[in-house]
């Protein structure tokens, strides 16, 4: 599901179908998910920013995703078995929020939603949060995942999560992205940290540099400059390839890849994240 903006600025989901996940992309020519404000007012101006998880217990997909309106963005939640069909379920979270992907299981019998709002704090910046919930619905117990770094770090003041959490042996690994404002602009850039399988708020361990940055003249330039971003990635158990898709400066889709092993030996030499730090 890839986010499609119209004419008029106004943002929709639309499927794209390739064999191997690399080339040969059939796209539909009309929106597979579109905006609908007449009975989701919170919709008004468009929907974007898709998460994707397989929820093996509902026999069903979960797209977590951002509606725009007068109130500011918020967390909303569609179920689909065939992606032509969907059950909006509506909104998750009041604004300001977005950045929101759905554990693929229950975790000690709650379904956990990843997210990121904007809330007055004692501590500032944007961070990641973590809700918990029995129906999908109705959420509670939010509590802070990870904090934002302060002063120069490449994730400093401000953080989301990227492409749903990925289970390992080793725990959940998490890609998030890092905001960084300079004299020039912002830059997103990307970040790992690994979760605790049956805590996720307890973060074993949390890349101090980025992986993934802007580079290519594709990701520096665009209708947002220096900008990587990923809603998805996908996991060949088989071979153990991890295809990474993102946004690259807002204007185009880009694929990468990397091999998991390579990645969870990387995350294992990262520091256990220490308070000091926030």
């Amino acid at each position: 599901m890839a986010r499609v903006e119209d004419r008029r600025g106004l943002s929709h989901l639309t499927k794209a179908i390739s064999e191997d996940g690399i080339g040969g992309w059939q796209i539909e020519k009309t929106p597979t998910l579109k905006a609908e404000p007449d009975k989701h007012p919170e919709e008004l101006w468009g929907i974007e920013d898709p998460r994707i998880s397989w929820l093996a217990e509902l026999d069903r997909w979960a797209i977590t995703y951002t509606a725009y309106s007068h109130g500011g963005p918020l967390v909303a939640i569609a179920l689909t078995d065939d992606f032509i069909h969907f059950d909006r379920l509506g909104p998750a979270m009041p604004p300001e929020d977005k950045d929101a992907a759905l554990f693929p299981r229950r975790i000690n019998g709650k379904w956990a939603l990843i997210h990121r709002p904007i809330v007055p704090s004692c501590v500032p910046g944007a961070h990641i949060w973590l809700s918990y919930s029995d129906d999908l619905v109705h959420w509670s117990n939010s509590q802070v995942l990870m904090y934002a770094r302060r002063g120069g770090w490449w994730d400093a003041s401000k953080i989301g999560l990227c492409a749903p959490p990925l289970e390992t042996a080793e725990g959940w690994l998490m890609l998030y992205h890092g905001v960084r404002k300079t004299a020039a602009g912002t830059i997103y850039r990307l970040g790992l940290a690994l979760l605790d399988l049956e805590n996720p708020l307890k973060i074993l361990h949390r890349s101090d540099e980025w992986v993934f940055s802007p580079i290519e003249g594709y990701e520096r330039q665009g209708d947002v400059d220096d900008v990587v971003f990923s809603g998805g990635w996908v996991l060949d158990d088989k071979t153990g390839l991890l295809k990474m898709y993102y946004g690259g400066a807002d204007t185009c889709i880009a694929l990468a890849t990397a091999s998991i092993s390579d990645l969870l030996e990387y995350i294992r030499k990262c520091p256990e994240p220490k308070i000091e730090s926030v």
